[in-house]
């Protein structure tokens, strides 16, 4: 395969393993109905994932660095399939918490060694835009796995989450098939420095970190739609459940072209650029949205957030990458992995203002903090050039 087979075929991993996580959303308000859960117990599924991710994650992008282990990438997809694609066969739900647990461990193994070989992959000045191939997967995903999993659940009721199954299925036996592909692209990556003897550069610890606050701002209020949008929907505008689907759907097929556009332009303006202006871009459209009392033209206002959501994903990743040049897996592990666990670490919080004060509060409350978000992204420095 070539090196741009190659990035497609990781963005149908990044696919098949983020349906799961788009499927989840869509799966919460079944469990909450079926088992009687409150607003913060249901988010604790949801934490549950993401904090399981949050744990493992350092030891994945620390392997990534320093082992080539290709074989975890099929592997970390069956776990994040498995896991959500067997919630609806169990019945306590201690079960179910355990079982999004394992999906957690598997999306934590797959974010790191994936987005590094996509690295390695990229032509010279297209890193952003392979990126944003491979981030587009995982957007895909997002979309999908709403639509999927309403559709199995509302046909065949909570055992309907077994078709999650499928996907990662098919996924994991392509990956299989090119694991030699994947380690000769290492190989190569690891022979063209060694002959060109490049000087990756000293990493910037402190640019890092606060990327990864940005990260971590920008996670919370992705997590935040899309864990409470479809309750927000019933709760609120008192519309179906299929409608609250369909709301985010609209979002991650939004995101699609954001994610495309983003990387197509952070190549060309630079990524930095590209971030801060994704960031304000969300930062005027989503408070506008809980002032909306019409769900028609709340969810036609779905379609710019759900773009600025997504554009800045390849910009940020790739920022990360050049801030710490000899810890690339690490990187991709953080801005993929932790960062982003955190925003489903806030969603039990956030379900707590929702129990408490009402679901348009808990929403309100994630809706203001992109503006933070905008203005910390001002302050990135530039990445130092390599030698």
């Amino acid at each position: 395969m070539t090196r741009y087979q190659l990035v497609i075929l990781l963005s149908f991993g990044h696919l098949a393993t983020d349906i799961n996580q788009g499927a989840l959303a869509a799966i919460l308000p079944f469990l909450i109905s079926e088992y009687q859960l409150t607003y913060s117990a249901g988010a604790a599924i949801v934490f549950a994932a993401n904090s399981t991710s949050a744990i493992v994650q350092p030891l994945f992008g620390y392997a990534a660095d320093r082992l080539n282990k290709p074989w975890l990438i099929p592997l970390a997809i069956l776990l994040a399939g498995i896991g959500f694609g067997l919630t609806g066969f169990v019945n306590s739900y201690s079960a179910i918490i355990m079982l999004a647990m394992i999906s957690g461990v598997g999306i934590a193994a797959f974010h790191p060694q994936a987005a590094r070989l996509v690295n390695f992959a990229a032509a010279a000045g297209k890193k952003g835009t392979s990126m944003s191939f491979f981030g587009l997967g995982g957007t895909l995903g997002f979309a999908i796995g709403p639509i999927l999993a309403t559709s199995a659940l509302i046909t065949l009721g909570l055992k309907g989450t077994g078709v999650l199954i499928i996907p990662v299925a098919i996924a994991a036996v392509f990956l299989i098939s090119q694991l030699p592909s994947f380690k000769r692209l290492e190989n190569e990556d690891r022979e063209f420095k060694s002959n060109h003897q490049t000087v990756q550069g000293k990493d910037q610890w402190y640019s890092f970190s606060l990327l990864s606050l940005l990260v971590v701002g920008k996670s919370i209020t992705f997590f935040g739609l899309n864990t409470f949008i479809p309750l927000y929907w019933a709760g609120y505008f008192n519309e179906s459940l299929a409608k609250g689907g369909l709301a985010l759907s609209i979002i991650a097929v939004s995101g699609v072209f954001g994610n495309i556009f983003g990387g197509w332009v952070s190549d060309r303006i630079g990524y930095k650029k590209m971030i801060v202006l994704g960031n304000f871009c969300l930062a005027i459209c989503l408070p506008v949205l809980i002032f909306i009392d019409h769900p028609l033209i709340a969810m036609i206002t779905l379609i710019p957030i759900g773009f600025a959501l997504a554009v800045t994903y390849s910009p940020t990743v790739v920022l990360g990458q050049e801030y710490l040049p000899n810890h690339v897996g690490f990187s991709s592990g953080v801005t993929l992995g932790i960062s982003v666990a955190f925003g489903g670490i806030a969603a039990p919080f956030i379900g707590m203002i929702a129990d408490s004060r009402g679901i348009w509060t808990a929403l309100a409350t994630v809706a203001f903090l992109p503006i933070f978000v905008a203005f910390l992204s001002l302050f990135l420095p530039s990445p130092r050039t390599t030698a």
